[in-house]
């Protein structure tokens, strides 16, 4: 996809491929895709099993490195950088967010939400940080322990962890993986509320239409490849999307 999306660009993927393995045993797991991503937009990112999802998604957040083509974090070309560079730019620029909520079990919330803070050397910027738990409806839970935590509330603590360091984009991957669904549209509430409300770029893996349609784009996937776009989706056409895909 070659069209740039109106206003500052958060993250470019241009012409990126990934080729696992070598030889006949290879497998091409993304092939030249390019993709450009509005600062503060909702983007969702969806396609069958097998299309490249996770690995578009590990390469525009630096956690590996494409086969060939380029990706930019703002200005900085991610596949120039040493390894220790990209350890440093992915805590410092970049917020994850997971299926697995991947929190630590002997920190209480306050500690879990601040511990890349803390492991960059920062304190936390203390107005920045209530208006985080605030936000994501935490305050009265800073002392739990996520053993005592819903799996909707762990996940709200692993987007405020997220967002504390006020990155320049936050990747999710399956967010509401893990959740029933009453609690899975509470998290993406919460996710649409950040891109909102502090002006977000936010990508999403998903395979639910339901968690696309609250993205305000829907890139689809095929065999490694850009297969198609959707603006402002709702569940109904992400599905038509998504069947037509399966035949693609």
């Amino acid at each position: 996809m070659g069209t740039k999306i109106s206003g500052a660009t958060a993250v470019q993927l241009t012409e990126v491929s990934k080729v696992y393995g070598r030889g006949a045993a290879s497998v091409t797991a993304l092939d030249k895709v390019s993709i450009a991503l509005a600062r503060g937009s909702f983007t969702a990112v969806m396609g069958p099993s097998g299309s490249g999802k996770s690995t578009f998604l590990h390469c525009a957040a630096g956690l590996d490195r494409p086969t060939s083509g380029t990706v930019r974090l703002g200005d900085t070309d991610l596949t120039r950088l040493k390894e220790a560079a990209l350890t440093e730019l992915r805590r410092e620029r970049i917020g994850f967010v997971f299926q697995a909520y991947n929190l630590l079990p002997a920190l209480n919330v306050e500690q879990n939400i601040t511990l890349p803070l803390r492991l960059a050397g920062r304190g936390a910027d203390q107005a920045w940080l209530r208006e985080v738990v605030s936000r994501v409806g935490l305050a009265d839970r800073l002392t739990h322990l996520p053993s005592e935590l819903s799996g909707g509330q762990q996940q709200r603590v692993a987007i405020a962890r997220a967002l504390v360091t006020r990155p320049e984009v936050m990747f999710a991957d399956e967010p509401t993986g893990a959740l029933d669904t009453r609690t899975g549209r509470q998290v993406l509430t919460l996710l649409r509320d950040v891109v909102d409300h502090f002006k977000q770029t936010v990508l999403m893996v998903t395979h639910d239409p339901v968690a696309a349609s609250f993205a305000d784009r829907v890139v689809f996937l095929a065999d490694g490849r850009f297969a198609d776009s959707l603006d402002r989706p709702n569940p109904a056409a992400v599905a038509e999307r998504m069947t037509r895909l399966g035949e693609w």
